[in-house]
C-alpha cells in the first residue's frame, strides 16, 4: 500500500480508503459476516482510513462499522475513522444543537470516543436550498455556526480535524477552503472529468479538477469520491441509493453509462474500465485518497492491485 500526506495534518493516509457509504450495499445491510471479512482484508492490505456518515442507512453504516473494527480490535489503535453531519432544513433554526446531536448519534453508532474527521455534508451555496440542503457560507463560518460547533467538539477532545464536501457553487467552496480551518476536501472525481459537460456534476459552476487544485494552493488533504460514478463505470446497474438520491440521481448515472461504454470501447482489451478508473484517479497527484465502497475482501485486493499499478500511458488517456 502507498501512502500520502493528508494535507497539513500529518496523517500519512493510503491511497485507497474505506468508503462504507450505500452505493455497494454492504454497510447497510446485515450481513455482519461480510463486513467483518472484508473490513479485516482492508485493514490486512494497509488500508487505514475508513469513512462513514450519519445519514448512511439511517446510521445502519456507522453501527456496522464501529462492529466489525472492533472484530479486528482495530477500531482505536490501528485506523482512521471519518464521518460526516448532515444537517435537514428543520435543525437550521439551531445549527449547533443539529450537529451536536448528530455527532453524538454518530459516536454512539460507531462505539467510539473520538473521530479523527468530522465533515460537513452538506453542500454549500449563496442562499440556501440553491442544492438539495444547501447551506450558506454564513451558516457555515458564521457565529454558533457548522465550524464553530465543530471547534468546540475538537475542544473536548471528540474531533481532531474538520472537512467538508466539495458541492455547491465555486464562490462559496473557495471561501470555505480559504477560510483556513478546514483540513480535508471531499471531491467527486472520476474518469468521466474527460467529458467536459461532467464537470460540474452535483454542483452549480463547480470544476472538480479546479477543487483539486483549491486543495492543493491551501495544503487541504483532497478525498477523492465518486470514482466509480456510482457503479456506472464498473458495469453495475443502478444501486437502490440512486433510484433515491438528490444529489447524484438516476438521470445522472444513464448519462455516466453511456459515457462509460464511449472510454471502454477505446482501451486495450487486457486493461478493464475499472481499472482504468482506479489508475486514473489514483495517480492524480493532488488527490490524497480514493473512497471506494467494497461489497467483498475480493474487491478489495482487486482495487489495490489497479491503485499499485500505477498512472494511465499519456497516449492513452489522449486518446480516450
Amino acid at each position: 500500500m502507498q501512502y500520502q500526506e493528508l494535507g497539513s495534518t500529518g496523517i500519512r493516509v493510503s491511497k485507497v480508503a474505506f468508503g462504507a457509504g450505500p452505493i455497494s450495499g454492504l454497510m447497510v445491510s446485515d450481513a455482519l459476516q461480510q463486513q467483518q471479512k472484508t473490513v479485516q482484508r482492508a485493514i490486512e492490505l494497509g488500508i487505514n482510513w475508513f469513512d462513514t456518515a450519519a445519514t448512511y442507512g439511517g446510521g445502519q453504516s456507522e453501527s456496522s462499522l464501529g462492529t466489525a473494527l472492533r472484530s479486528t480490535g482495530a477500531a482505536a489503535a490501528k485506523v482512521h475513522v471519518a464521518t460526516k453531519v448532515r444537517l435537514a432544513e428543520e435543525q437550521l433554526a439551531d445549527i449547533r444543537r443539529g450537529v451536536l446531536e448528530s455527532f453524538a448519534g454518530s459516536l454512539e453508532r460507531l462505539g467510539l470516543e473520538r473521530v479523527t474527521l468530522l465533515q460537513l455534508h452538506n453542500s454549500v451555496t449563496r442562499s440556501r436550498g440553491d442544492l438539495p440542503t444547501s447551506l450558506t457560507t454564513d451558516d457555515v463560518l458564521g457565529q454558533c455556526g457548522v465550524l464553530e460547533t465543530f471547534e468546540e467538539l475538537r475542544s473536548q477532545g471528540r474531533v481532531d480535524h474538520f472537512g467538508f464536501t466539495g458541492l455547491g457553487d465555486m464562490h462559496s467552496l473557495e471561501k470555505l477552503a480559504s477560510d483556513g480551518r478546514f483540513s480535508t476536501v471531499q471531491v467527486p472525481y472520476n474518469i468521466l472529468r474527460i467529458f467536459v459537460e461532467d464537470r460540474s456534476a452535483g454542483s452549480v459552476d463547480v470544476d472538480y479538477e479546479q477543487v483539486l487544485k483549491l486543495c492543493q494552493q491551501h495544503q487541504i488533504g483532497s478525498l477523492a469520491i465518486r470514482i466509480f460514478a456510482g457503479g456506472a463505470l464498473t458495469g453495475q446497474p443502478p444501486s437502490a441509493h440512486t433510484f433515491k438520491t438528490k444529489f447524484f440521481p438516476l438521470e445522472l448515472f444513464q448519462k455516466d453509462q453511456i459515457r462509460a461504454n464511449r472510454i471502454a470501447s477505446q482501451l486495450p482489451e487486457s486493461m478493464s474500465l475499472k481499472e482504468a478508473s482506479v489508475r486514473f484517479v489514483s495517480s492524480h497527484p493532488a488527490v490524497s485518497t480514493m473512497l471506494v465502497g467494497f461489497a467483498s475482501p475480493e474487491q478489495v485486493d482487486e482495487v489495490v492491485q489497479f491503485a499499485q499499478a500505477g498512472p494511465l500511458d499519456s497516449n492513452l488517456l489522449s486518446g480516450l
